[in-house]
């Protein structure tokens, strides 16, 4: 479809598109952190209202959609119960509960967002696109910036009277410097480098779906060059990795993709242990890129799971705690959400994850099957399965929303169904 013709038609549409390509100036202003929990709560009522008035254009809810949704009601439940648990007051769970709707909240809104208006995958692809090619435009000044080394952070927004999880979520900074190694890395838009590097994973599967041949390189350059910039090493792995998967995964109905398939699981047995030595020592190569990042996060991981087990084993303590000098004071289950779940909801929210994730890796393998949407959907939750080992998804929900919505939008679509093929229905 040629770039011209591609336009948003409905007002969710309009909402989302306006959202993305406006994502630098909502920036400077220091109002991303604000914006995508006040527009999927703001879309999402518009939905429901629909619904509820028997509108003709009002959609049914698909089951992904009502699994997440149990999941993230599984994590508030989690919250009240760990809060109580610990005593921890009403003023502080009032606090915790809107940050669950700022955060957790959001994985099960824009899902149902997507599956229930009228929203082209399409329009998202090509407004992440377009911020995509802003990015390029801007990446110079970034540069010089760091070079020049100008003040860091230029400003923090005054929105953050609003509350957030801390400053780095409303300041405007060009660059940022590794307190490891003193080399300049860039955040672009994020709270912090990694996960701007998140961000570009999920851009770059819009990218790689995209139509239009231009948009989709632009996309994809950018996407690299973000990655490179921010040096992140998880991105660098799931960059290629992801990408691997996508293609495999979608074409499982093919022969060639269980000819191949056999072939190489046949070639892994016979070379296990040099395959096992390679992996170790991408593995070494992987921990000492960043050695004392690597420390601190094993130290982060093993605090938080010794807590879980030994205090809050079933909804976990309620709320993020301060770390040790130990971890440079870093908040406990930081750094991975599996650990943080167990740390602060417990065994019920790592299940209230992990089942909503499962099922729709499953789903989405389905829809892979049958068109592009169950494809990008497929990658981004590959993407977000990936960074559930270096990340906190939900205090970054309000950054990779638009992979959220393509999720929902997979979800309303039809799986494959091979009887279909077979009897050539």
């Amino acid at each position: 479809m040629d770039a011209p013709t591609l336009r948003p038609e409905t007002p969710e549409e309009r909402v989302i598109w306006h959202c993305i390509v406006w994502t630098w100036a909502y920036w400077l202003a220091g109002a991303l952190y604000i914006l995508a929990p006040a527009v999927g709560w703001s879309l999402a009522y518009m939905s429901a209202r629909r619904s509820f008035l028997g509108e003709p254009n009002a959609r049914r809810i698909p089951m992904g959609v009502i699994v997440w949704g149990l999941g993230m009601l599984a994590m508030l439940a989690a919250l009240v119960v760990g809060h109580l648990n610990y005593d921890l007051g009403a003023a502080t769970m009032l606090k915790s509960s809107i940050g669950w709707m700022k955060g957790w909240a959001l994985m099960a809104i824009f899902p149902f967002i997507g599956a229930t208006m009228r929203i082209r995958a399409s329009i998202i692809f090509r407004a992440t696109n377009i911020l995509a090619l802003q990015t390029l435009c801007i990446i110079p000044i970034f540069i010089l910036g760091g070079l020049a080394h100008v003040p860091s952070p230029l400003y923090t927004s005054p929105l953050q009277i609003v509350g957030g999880p801390g400053p780095e979520y409303f300041s405007v900074e060009l660059y940022d410097i590794d307190d490891t190694t003193g080399a300049l890395r860039w955040r672009f838009f994020a709270p912090w480098s990694p996960a701007a590097a998140f961000v570009a994973n999920v851009s770059f599967i819009f990218a790689v779906y995209e139509r239009d041949r231009f948009w989709k390189w632009i996309g994809i350059v950018a996407s690299v060059v973000v990655c490179l910039m921010t040096a992140s090493r998880l991105a660098l792995v799931v960059l290629p990795g992801v990408l691997l998967l996508d293609f495999f995964m979608a074409n499982l109905t093919r022969p060639i993709t269980a000819a191949t398939a056999a072939i190489g699981g046949a070639g892994a047995c016979f070379s296990f242990p040099q395959l096992m030595l390679a992996y170790q020592d991408l593995q070494d190569r992987f921990d000492n890129a960043r050695i004392a990042s690597t420390r601190v996060r094993a130290y982060l991981r093993s605090i938080a799971l010794h807590r879980w087990e030994s205090e809050a084993p079933v909804f976990g303590h309620g709320v993020v705690e301060r770390g040790p000098h130990l971890v440079e004071y870093m908040p406990i289950g930081s750094h991975h959400t599996w650990f943080g779940l167990l740390f602060v909801k417990g065994a019920v929210g790592l299940v209230a994850l992990a089942f909503p994730l499962a099922w729709s890796m499953g789903e989405t393998i389905l829809k892979a099957q049958a068109d592009r949407v169950g494809r990008a959907a497929f990658g981004v939750v590959v993407v977000l399965t990936f960074y559930t080992f270096g990340e906190n998804l939900e205090i970054l929900s309000y950054l990779f929303w638009p992979g959220l919505v393509v999720m929902g939008i997979s979800m309303r679509r039809r799986a494959f169904n091979p009887m279909r093929r077979a009897l050539g229905a």
